[in-house]
Order: C-alpha cells, then sequence, then structure tokens
C-alpha cells in the first residue's frame, strides 16, 4: 500500500460535473484531486473510437445548457471548447415531412403549408417559452435553500426569487403555473393544432424520463430542454467538434491548468469516515488518499448507498434516497455508415440532415412506445432523436463516411427477464425497422453498430439504471428536494461529504452547473 497522500478536496468521479466543480476549486487556490473508474475522463459525456476511424459521442450528444459564465470563468474555448450550431429539427412523415430551422421566414413558410394558424402561432410561442426560460432561470442558478430549516443565507435566498417572481406578467406566471403540473401533450394542445409539430416538440419533454406526452409533469421537461443557449443565443443546440468528449476534455485542461490533480483508472471503493465526518477515499487497490472535503459526482444511490455505509445516514435520508425516482428509460443506438440515409418525403443529402431528426410522427405513437415499456418491454416502435454528427464536423469518421447518433425511447431498466445479448440485439432491430420505415436504405449501409441499453450504461457510466439524469426531472425531485429535503444544497448528512452530480439541484444534461453551484457553496463553507 503507498503512503497516503493529502489533498484539500478529493472528487469521486471524472465526470463534467466533477471536472467543473474540480476546476473552480483549483481556480480558488485549493489542493484538488479528481478520481475517475474508467480510462478516459467526461462520464457520460464522453468520445470514444468504437470502430476504427469512426469516433462516437457514446451517450449524450449535444450540447446547449452549458453556462455562458461557466465557460467564460473556465476559459473553456482556450481550452478546446467550439460549438458548432444544429440547424434544423426535421420530422419525417410517411408522405411529407415538417422542417423547423434557424431560419425564422422557412420555418414560418413550413409550418404554414401545415397549417397556417399553426405557423403564426409557433412565432409567438417560442419568444414566450424564451421568456419563461429567462423567468426560471434565476430558480435554477440559485443554491437550492433548506426550506424546512432555513438559516439567514436561506431565507435571503427565497425572498430574493419571491422578489424575482413578483416581476413575472400575469401571463407569464399563469404559463409557468401550467408548463409545472401539466403534460407536454395537453399544453401544447392549448396551442397547435398540427399533430406532427406538436407531437416532436412534446418529445423534449420526455427525454430521459420514464413519461409519456401525456404525463402530467412532462411539460416542465420540455420547459429543462428550452433553457439552452449558445454564446447567448437563446434555446440553441449545437454540437461540440470532436464530440462531447471534448467538452469535457476542455474542462479537464481548465482543471490542471488550476492545478488539479486527475487520475484514470481509479475506481474509489469508498468514502473514509470517522465521527460523522468525511476524512478521504479508500481507491479498490487499497491506495488511500485524505482530504479536508470529499465531493461525489456520482448519482445519490451511489454517493449514499454504495460510497457511505448506511449506519453513517439518518434513516429518514437513506429512505428518501431509496425512494429517490432514478429509472433508466432510454437506449443509445450508434451507427457507423457507408454514406447517409436517403429520407423518402426530403431525399438526398440537405441541411435536413445538419441537425435533429425526430421520429416523432404522432402523440399515438409516442404514447404506444411508452405503453411498451409500461408493461416492461422496449418500444417495438421507439422515438428518436438522431443526429450526424460527422456531417457537422467531417473529423469524426473516415472520408465518405458517417456515423449516425440514436438517442432512443423507450428502453425500460426493469426490463421482462433481464437485459441480454439477445434482447440488446433484438432493441438494436427495432431501432433500425423504424428508422427503415423513413429511410429504407439505412439497413445496406451500416457498417457496424453499437447498441447500449440502461444495463449497459449502468455497467459502463456507472449511472444507476442507466438514467442519463441520475434522477427523473419530475416536480418531486426537483430544486429543494433534489436529491432530499434539507439536502438540496450540495451539503450531506455526513459532515465535509458534499454531491456534485446531476441528481443534486439543479438537473440534467450538460449544464455544468451542478458542479459549479457545488463548488461555489464549498468554498462559502471553507
Amino acid at each position: 500500500m503507498s503512503a497516503v497522500k493529502n489533498y484539500d478536496a478529493i472528487i469521486i468521479g471524472g465526470g463534467h460535473n466533477g471536472l467543473t466543480a474540480a476546476a473552480y476549486l483549483a481556480r480558488a487556490g485549493k489542493k484538488v484531486l479528481v478520481l475517475e473508474r474508467r480510462y478516459v475522463l467526461g462520464g457520460a459525456a464522453v468520445t470514444e473510437e468504437v470502430f476504427p476511424g469512426f469516433k462516437f459521442s457514446i451517450c449524450s450528444y449535444v450540447v446547449s445548457l452549458l453556462k455562458p459564465n461557466i465557460i467564460r470563468e473556465l476559459m473553456l474555448p482556450k481550452f478546446g471548447l467550439e460549438l458548432l450550431p444544429l440547424e434544423s429539427t426535421f420530422t419525417p412523415l410517411e408522405n411529407d415531412y415538417l422542417l423547423r430551422t434557424t431560419d425564422e421566414d422557412q420555418t414560418y413558410r413550413e409550418i404554414s403549408r401545415h397549417s397556417p394558424r399553426d405557423a403564426e402561432t409557433y412565432m409567438r410561442f417560442g419568444p414566450l417559452m424564451g421568456q419563461i426560460g429567462m423567468a426560471v432561470r434565476p430558480i435554477l442558478e440559485t443554491i437550492a435553500p433548506n426550506a424546512i430549516r432555513p438559516s439567514l443565507a436561506d431565507l435571503g435566498a427565497m425572498k430574493k426569487l419571491l422578489n424575482h417572481f413578483k416581476t413575472l406578467s400575469d401571463e407569464q406566471f399563469e404559463y409557468l403555473t401550467k408548463l409545472m403540473t401539466m403534460s407536454s401533450a395537453d399544453f401544447l394542445d392549448e396551442w397547435f393544432e398540427f399533430e406532427p409539430l406538436k407531437a416532436t416538440m412534446s418529445a423534449s419533454g420526455i427525454i430521459g424520463t420514464f413519461m409519456g406526452p401525456r404525463s402530467p409533469g412532462s411539460a416542465y421537461v420540455m420547459l429543462h430542454h428550452y433553457m439552452g443557449d449558445i454564446d447567448g443565443a437563446f434555446r440553441a443546440w449545437g454540437f461540440q467538434r470532436g464530440g462531447t468528449g471534448a467538452v469535457s476534455m476542455a474542462i479537464a485542461c481548465s482543471a490542471k491548468h488550476f492545478g488539479a490533480d486527475i487520475l484514470t483508472e481509479a475506481p474509489v471503493e469508498k468514502v473514509i469516515v470517522k465521527n460523522g465526518r468525511a476524512m478521504g477515499v479508500v481507491l479498490e487497490n487499497g491506495d488511500e488518499y485524505q482530504a479536508d472535503k470529499v465531493i461525489s459526482g456520482l448519482d445519490p444511490k451511489l454517493s449514499f448507498l454504495k460510497m457511505v455505509d448506511e449506519s453513517d445516514l439518518p434513516s429518514d435520508f437513506v429512505t428518501d434516497i431509496k425512494n429517490f425516482r432514478i429509472r433508466g428509460s432510454s437506449g443509445k443506438v450508434n451507427l457507423a455508415l457507408d454514406g447517409l440515409p436517403n429520407f423518402i418525403s426530403l431525399p438526398g443529402d440537405g441541411p435536413h440532415l445538419r441537425g435533429a431528426i425526430s421520429i416523432s410522427p404522432s402523440y399515438d405513437y409516442l404514447e404506444r412506445a411508452y405503453d411498451d415499456a409500461k408493461y416492461g418491454n422496449f418500444s417495438q416502435e421507439p422515438y428518436m432523436d438522431i443526429i450526424f454528427p460527422s456531417v457537422i464536423d467531417p473529423g469524426m469518421a473516415p472520408p465518405n463516411k458517417h456515423v449516425m447518433s440514436c438517442f432512443v425511447q423507450y428502453a425500460p431498466y426493469d426490463i421482462k427477464g433481464g437485459w441480454n445479448d439477445q434482447k440488446r440485439e433484438d432493441f438494436g432491430d427495432a431501432v433500425v425497422n423504424a428508422i427503415a420505415r423513413f429511410a429504407p436504405n439505412i439497413k445496406d449501409i451500416i457498417l457496424h453498430r453499437q447498441v447500449l441499453s440502461p444495463a449497459d450504461l449502468e455497467a459502463t457510466f456507472g449511472l444507476t439504471e442507466g438514467n442519463i439524469f441520475h434522477g427523473e426531472l419530475t416536480l418531486q425531485q426537483l430544486f429543494v428536494l433534489r436529491p432530499a429535503a434539507k439536502w438540496a444544497d450540495y451539503r450531506t448528512p455526513i459532515k465535509n461529504y458534499y454531491q456534485c452530480g446531476s441528481g443534486t439541484h439543479p438537473g440534467g444534461g450538460i449544464t455544468g452547473s451542478p458542479g459549479e453551484m457545488s463548488a461555489k457553496k464549498i468554498l462559502r463553507n471553507w
């Protein structure tokens, strides 16, 4: 066993939030160590060359919610952050298509083809959702106060938020209340009539969540995805040159620049707790590292039910963590292609292949996909969010070849009979068949495919049940309740043990927010 090494702070997990926390703590002059169990940094925001010459953003695949102040304060462009915009959302239909682009006039004309009334409404809807997103932002950027036993600082934060809500117009307040409580389908039905438009927009309300578009609460998840921006362009989605792993690498380079140490292939076995206080960590190989603060970037189940003994935690807190809903509902299929798919409704190459492609022709299509999962099967005709990274960034594939990223719902973690190799292949077949319905040549151009079930996401990336958000983004698991009442401010019942993953406020996505706010809370406590 090697000699014990001392640090100011140790971060468990080299995902993008853990790296963000490390960068902020190191920037403040602390001696920081990041411990990552895999050979590569990034957690679920990772790029890997799965087949020779083909690079994939294995799990998370788009960037939108990364906070501008983090990009600025950690000097990420200097370390390789380069976001390329996704220019459109294309929804193929049986005998037609829907295309929305960054060009407002073109989008207006496109929607008008299907519904002149919806085209008019859409021009009002976007700005309103933008305003509501801006109205919610101060909540997302406030460290969640302890609502049960508030300190003076907590009371101050609550007063500030209350004053902020008083500034909302009646219309904004009404729509915000609806978005927090309604299903995305019900909310959109109040606005639009063209079914494929509503279905495609509602799909962002089910991503990473075990809900259908008609499930109450899905409207908030839709709003969560509306709050992204790239360089101040609100609601913009982008792709990082080199894949999402390059976002994690930029943050890692920033952390190293500020003096953080980072170790890969260093799986943590346990947090050392003495007299109710975290003192350091033990690795699986027996190495020990001591630190004043230990910060877990893992999800709440791993942070509290695996990294520490339950006996070190209050029983009501353990119950809260066991009840924290973290059901995996999505899978990922990554394809290496010999060319590009040819969509029947919009043949050939074009701008529609430079953005997102949504397989979401109707509410019923999405609900049927959800029904399969509800009864313990993967969706026979799944919802998909597809992008072609190699069209936007040719370096992702060999010349004239392409990579295709398919985010797929639904694939329940608790599938009947459990996941095995045969189920995984059947799931991959269902995905390819669903694409072939709109682009029949897909089957002829697949060179390789990688199929990841929620069980694979759990085994490879340490995501409990394969949940990409470290816990569902439902009303009972947000803000002061994420992951548990009294402990939503990144602290834990164990002194000097903190959390900084997506299972904390304000939730999932490549935001860096939990990492940043956790570090700022820790520095304040220091």
